[in-house]
This record gives structure tokens, C-alpha cells and sequence, in this order.
């Protein structure tokens, strides 16, 4: 396996096709917007810099890198003679069975089809083809380069061969990957949103500050970054959107959507993308200066 297809050159897919890049793979990056692709590819450029600055790869790495990546707006054109192709478009489940309609069309029978979903039921996309046992879920974590996790996560119909395959191509990019079954949110944000919707309900309830939640999950609890502070990073609307898929899927009221986070979503104050969520971040992309609508 050494060709790889990526579908999606924003945060997640920029990330993904970096990481088979530097391990040697050639990789077709996909994206409808020649302009999100020159942003991709700087991205990766701008990553590689940093590492090289940091002697974690030579010059002759990061020459190399680049050169195994290869820019595709025609889907059909991009997936050709492909071993894997991973979708790592918006996670929005109408846009992923639409793609996976098309990959299955135009992709050779053979060819394993990868979503980086972070929520969507795998057995579901694979449905809508005629390879369900074919079709996986590569849960990469963000920054991709750095972060070691992967879910591998087995829908329904995927086979045990197809399996095995996408846990030993994780070891290949010198991540750790770990399986587990389909269901709504997976394990990583089954757990990681309820306590991120707390933190929400915690700051919507007058109970404490953003930085004051922040700094006892950091400081109390040893994690390294706050909940409100990680739900920037990651995108509200991201938050929002998984938030809803566990509620439909479970049909339990733990999991539905603080109000409060709907509305920032619905007046797109989106975190870190947008500029400001929960902490402004007009200056600086760190997360030092509390919102103005959270300060009292």
C-alpha cells in the first residue's frame, strides 16, 4: 500500500496527508478550491519548517515530503490507481455519503475507502456502497503530525483482513492505533464531549468563569488544556454538530447541546477559526484573553 488519496486539504486533511507524505507514501491531496489546496500545502510547508527548526527532520525530509504530495480539484482524477483513499471533509453526514457515492463509482474494486469521521456511523456511510467490507473509520486526532492516536473503527460489514491492513498502515506513520466499534461519537468524543458540554453548562449556569473552569480541569485535574479552551481549538460548530449526532443516535438527554453553544454557533462565534468563542483570539491564537461576552 503506498498510494494514498486524501479528500479534504483543511485542518484535518492537510494534517493526514503530511504525515503519509513524510513516511514515505505518494499522496494525492483533494479539494473542490484550488485556493484551499495552496493553503493545504502551505500548511504542510509551514509545519515541516517547524520541525526542521527543531532537528526533527532534515532538509532532505522535508524536500522529499513535499515532493510525494500531489494537488487533485477532480475527484475522479485524484482517486485513479489508488490503494487508500481517506475523506476528511466537514462532518456533515449528507457530504459523506455523497462522497462515498462517488468514490465507490469511481475507484477501482479493490481500493479500501477510509473516513476520518469523528462521530458519523461508519456502517452507515458504508452503506451507501457496494464494498461495505471495504469501508473504515481512520479517526485521526488534531494536530495530526503530533498526535499519536488513531481510532480504527470497524463498521458493521468491515472485514477482519481490511481491519489488520488500516492497524498495521497506523504503525507505518508511527501512530498508535487502537479499535473500536461503531457507535455514535466512537470512544474519544463519547467522552470527551459530554465533559466539554459540562464545562459549557458549568460557565451557562453562572457556576464559574471560562478561565476559572479552565484553570481547575488544568490544574485540578492535570489535563493540559480547559474545556472551553479545547472546544475553541477544536470548532464549536465541530462540537456542535458531534453533540448532535450522539444525541439522535443515543436518544439520551445527557448528550444534548447546551444552549448556550448552540447560540455562539448560531452568531458564529466558532473559537479559534472564527476569532473568538469562548476566549478572543483577535491578537493572538493562544487563548490569554477571556471573550468580552464572558466578562463580567
Amino acid at each position: 500500500m503506498k498510494n494514498i488519496a486524501v479528500i479534504g486539504a483543511g485542518t484535518m486533511g492537510n494534517g493526514i496527508a503530511h504525515v503519509f507524505a513524510q513516511n514515505g507514501f505518494k499522496v494525492n491531496l483533494i479539494d473542490i478550491s484550488e485556493a484551499s489546496l495552496e493553503k493545504g500545502v502551505a500548511t504542510i510547508t509551514k509545519n515541516l519548517d517547524r520541525m526542521l527548526s527543531k532537528e526533527v527532520i532534515s532538509e532532505a525530509d522535508k524536500i522529499n515530503a513535499l515532493a510525494n504530495i500531489t494537488t487533485f480539484t477532480q475527484l475522479e482524477a485524484g482517486v485513479k490507481n489508488m490503494d487508500l483513499v481517506v475523506e476528511a471533509a466537514t462532518e456533515n453526514l449528507d457530504l459523506k455519503l455523497k462522497i462515498f457515492k462517488q468514490l465507490d463509482a469511481v475507484t477501482d474494486a479493490q481500493t479500501i475507502l477510509a473516513t476520518n469521521t469523528s462521530s458519523i456511523s461508519i456502517t452507515q456511510i458504508a452503506a451507501v456502497t457496494s464494498r461495505p467490507e471495504k469501508v473504515i473509520g481512520m479517526h485521526f486526532m488534531n494536530p495530526v503530525p503530533i498526535m499519536k492516536l488513531v481510532e480504527i473503527i470497524r463498521g458493521y460489514s468491515t472485514s477482519n483482513e481490511v481491519t489488520q491492513l488500516i492497524m498495521e498502515l497506523s504503525l507505518k506513520l508511527g501512530k498508535t492505533p487502537t479499535e473500536v466499534n461503531d457507535y455514535p461519537g466512537f470512544v474519544a468524543n463519547r467522552i470527551l464531549m459530554p465533559m466539554i458540554n459540562e464545562a459549557i453548562e458549568t460557565l451557562y449556569n453562572g457556576v464559574a468563569g471560562v478561565a476559572e473552569i479552565d484553570t481547575v480541569m488544568k490544574l485540578g485535574m492535570a489535563h493540559p488544556m480547559g474545556p472551553l479552551q479545547l472546544a475553541d481549538f477544536i470548532g464549536l460548530d465541530v462540537c456542535l454538530s458531534i453533540l448532535n449526532v450522539m444525541y439522535d443516535g443515543f436518544k439520551n438527554p445527557k448528550y444534548a447541546p447546551c444552549p448556550l453553544l448552540v447560540n455562539m454557533v448560531t452568531a458564529k462565534k466558532l473559537g479559534v477559526k472564527s476569532g473568538e468563542g469562548f476566549y478572543d483570539y483577535s491578537a493572538s491564537r493562544k487563548a490569554e484573553k477571556v471573550a468580552k461576552s464572558f466578562i463580567k
